[in-house]
């Protein structure tokens, strides 16, 4: 197992939760916690407690994104006009790495951070590899001629495990997906339950 794959169970373990969907994920089968406590009886969670494994949830639903841009892209959220939760949730899936994973171009969303990084991509027929690009309602992203016999791609594309969201439509044949637009909660396949409104709370208080 790679140290990645190990990263992303453990963090299945930590929130007791699938948040991937992904059937091979640990708490399918064991929901405790890592370490040798898991097992023991949970305390009654704090406001506080929920606030904060809310945001953890949701900021490690995008892989390897880091509190600093986690906490940048709510600033954005809480500066547009509208319900703060929404603008969050649809600004974190307009980053083109989470574009790339809901487009199933890739298999996981740490596989899509890699994919990007590594100019497989065009967005609006220029070369894009910044994870944390963020699309506009109209853009296109293909993925790169030499790139699309890639077996990491024909994979994911063929897996029946994902369906693609309403908000991106996607042409297989040409590997070009085209952000529809700015989802709202309830469009996004969250294989779990996901609180942004506890997010803001988190950070407001």
């Amino acid at each position: 197992m790679s140290r990645r794959h190990s990263a992303k169970y453990k963090i299945d373990r930590r929130v007791g939760e699938n948040i991937w969907g992904r059937p091979k994920s640990p708490v399918n089968k064991r929901p405790n916690k890592p370490g040798q406590h898991g097992p023991s009886r949970q305390k009654k969670v704090s406001d506080f407690g929920m606030q904060l494994m809310a945001k953890q949830k949701l900021k490690f639903h995008y892989g390897d994104i880091t509190e600093k841009q986690f906490k940048a892209t709510f600033v954005e959220a809480a500066r547009r006009k509208g319900n703060t939760a929404e603008n969050l949730i649809g600004l974190l899936e307009s980053r083109l790495d989470a574009f790339v994973y809901r487009s199933k171009f890739v298999p996981t969303i740490f596989a899509a951070r890699q994919f990007v990084n590594h100019g497989h991509l065009l967005v609006n027929g220029t070369k894009t590899n910044i994870s944390s690009y963020r699309l506009k309602p109209g853009d296109v992203v293909q993925v790169r001629e030499k790139s699309r016999n890639m077996a990491l791609v024909l994979e994911a594309l063929g897996s029946p495990e994902r369906d693609i969201p309403e908000y991106i439509e996607v042409e297989p044949k040409s590997m070009t997906a085209t952000f529809v637009r700015m989802p709202e909660l309830a469009d996004v396949p969250y294989a779990v339950q996901m609180e942004p409104a506890q997010v803001v709370e988190y950070y407001s208080s």
